[in-house]
């Protein structure tokens, strides 16, 4: 089994009720809450691919940063190391409680 090439993109908006958050990942959103981000690496197995959100949307003066994670489609994953498509999250409100929601304490 050899090694190969796989790549994926991301886009979509990202609101704190009318606004737009600051920070994504590896990546900060622009000025009007949109983002796209793609990247890849070298596996030997079908990667696992996993948008991490980290933010203070609705959070008051609470210690750390809300963290929601969201599993993207493997219908995505693209061989090579170029994505061929760009999957679109949409337009997430970061006001809301997600599902298995975590609390994570960051170092920059």
């Amino acid at each position: 089994m050899a090694m190969r090439d796989q790549s994926i993109a991301v886009k979509g908006k990202l609101l704190c009720g009318p606004d737009p958050d600051d920070l994504l990942a590896q990546g900060y959103t622009d000025h009007h809450g949109g983002f796209n981000l793609s990247g890849g690496t070298a596996e030997l197995t079908q990667i696992d691919p996993v948008l991490k959100v980290y933010h203070d949307c609705d959070d008051g003066l609470k210690p750390g940063s809300r963290k929601v994670k969201f599993k993207l489609p493997k219908s995505y994953i693209t061989n090579g190391k170029v994505p061929k498509k760009t999957f679109d999250i949409g337009i997430l409100n970061l006001e809301t409680i997600f599902p298995h929601e975590e609390r994570e304490m960051i170092v920059s």
